[in-house]
């Protein structure tokens, strides 16, 4: 059965993704898209590279119960703080809800708070965290599913298998991330301007980068005990991709051959992660364009060190394609319908 889906915030780089994935899923009629800044404007008008594809005006979000009642599913692609909004506007209604944002991510709404400075008014919300490849069977029937973040998706999918058995002190995990600056939105900023992003790499929200606790929240979670990561993120002067590089101290007594088998037996049948395997090196040009995360992984015998590379489009895999990922299994469908795309390249 066809599944009516709505696109609240259509207008930031993740909504205009979830629109072009949308458009070729054969299970999904997109029937209401949103701009509080651009209502009654064509989506055309913004983004050319939809025209003759979808013939949509946005609409403002004010009438929610209406969207609401149209709707199987909402996704949500708004800054952080609004989408509480929207779940506490659609609690009694059958619709359900798959936010792009941070509002659903965390069990724990007094860490949302201390990371983003915002009131949670949604704690008893009915909701799963989003990371399709470890939350399957609690996104399946979720009223509320909180999409994993960009960095978090790379992150954390790297690091899973060692988290779950039990291979790593998880106290030592160094997360060393650089990201297309697409990552940080569509707003003019002048930090993103291309005089002052071209040819230029840096770091920026070192020590206290909010996606952090959603790392230590998920990793925590497979290994059985809290867990205290170093995570820095850096953007670099391209528009899409993710790459992740992950350190973290092996425990005693672990063998090379340990970990590719914990990479085996975690992915061996997962359809968008593909295992370069141990002495590989991801590429983001390699997932461009796709819904995979490449993942391979490096043994220091001299620091008794592991090294996990993972590459991601961060608008797919750590947005938009996650997002319908976990779309399809809340519905049924094949977790692969609509999102299996060839890598663009070069």
């Amino acid at each position: 059965m066809d599944s009516k889906v709505s696109i609240l915030g259509a207008t930031g780089y993740a909504g205009a993704e979830l629109m072009r994935i949308l458009y070729n899923h054969p299970n999904a009629e997109v029937v209401h898209i949103t701009s509080e800044r651009h209502a009654g404007e064509h989506i055309t008008a913004l983004y050319p590279h939809l025209r003759g594809l979808y013939d949509m005006e946005l609409e403002s979000m004010r009438d929610i119960a209406r969207i609401g009642a149209d709707s199987d599913f909402v996704f949500i692609g708004l800054p952080h703080g609004h989408a509480m909004e929207v779940g506490r506007a659609l609690a009694g209604m059958r619709t359900r809800i798959i936010d792009l944002g941070a509002d659903y991510r965390f069990d724990d709404t007094d860490v949302y708070e201390a990371w983003y400075h915002v009131r949670h008014t949604h704690a008893d919300a009915p909701r799963t965290y989003g990371l399709s490849e470890l939350c399957r069977d609690a996104v399946r029937t979720a009223k509320i599913i909180g999409n994993a973040g960009c960095f978090t998706t790379a992150s954390i999918l790297a690091l899973a298998p060692l988290a779950k058995e039990r291979l790593v002190d998880v106290n030592t995990i160094l997360v060393d991330a650089k990201s297309g600056v697409s990552g940080a939105g569509r707003g003019a900023k002048t930090a993103n301007h291309f005089p002052e992003l071209y040819d230029n790499f840096r770091a920026y929200n070192v020590a206290h980068h909010r996606h952090t606790p959603e790392i230590e929240q998920e990793i925590g979670k497979l290994a059985g005990e809290k867990a205290t990561i170093q995570f820095t993120p850096h953007l670099v002067p391209m528009s899409r991709g993710i790459l992740a590089t992950c350190y973290a101290t092996l425990k005693e007594g672990v063998t090379e051959d340990d970990v590719d088998a914990a990479y085996e037996k975690i992915y061996r049948n997962e359809p968008f992660i593909r295992l370069l395997g141990r002495g590989a090196y991801p590429s983001t040009k390699e997932v461009r364009g796709s819904n995979f995360c490449d993942i391979a992984w490096h043994i220091d015998a001299r620091t008794h060190r592991i090294i996990v590379l993972s590459a991601i489009d961060n608008l797919v895999k750590g947005a938009a394609g996650q997002a319908v990922q976990n779309f399809n299994i809340a519905c049924g469908f094949d977790e692969t319908t609509g999102l299996m795309m060839t890598p663009l390249y070069p």
